[in-house]
């Protein structure tokens, strides 16, 4: 059974940082890309951040370039998003999901991915 378990969400002010964690069972980490997606109240989900399967290739949406890390440590099945400068309009709930594929594939469309976590809740205070 696949499980993708994200963690690291909280309140946190305008400017402050968090760190994200998604971590993995069930499934050949190595052979799967990541993604960081987020939904904000009444917004569809979009994409934030996608890594490829052996971290070398990230790929970011614009809203977040330059503020935002994604990396992944395959011996520990888990993904992460470092985010930085935080505004109020990055409040959402984040989730991670995983999808097979080669190499440098890094899809930033959701229905690309085939597993997903359950969401963790970001709110950036002004």
């Amino acid at each position: 059974q696949v499980q993708l378990v994200e963690s690291g969400g909280g309140l946190v002010q305008a400017g402050g940082s968090l760190r994200l964690s998604c971590a993995t069972s069930g499934l050949t980490f190595s052979s799967f890309a990541m993604g960081w997606f987020r939904q904000a109240p009444g917004k569809e989900r979009e994409f934030v951040a996608t890594i490829g399967r052996n971290g070398d290739n990230t790929r970011y949406s614009d809203s977040v370039k330059g503020r935002f890390i994604i990396s992944r440590t395959n011996a520990k099945n888990t993904v992460y998003l470092q985010m930085s400068s935080l505004k109020p309009e990055d409040t959402a709930v984040y989730y991670c999901a995983a999808r097979q594929g080669a190499i440098n594939d890094l899809p930033a469309m959701s229905w690309a991915y085939e597993y997903w976590g359950q969401g963790t809740q970001v709110t950036v205070s002004s």
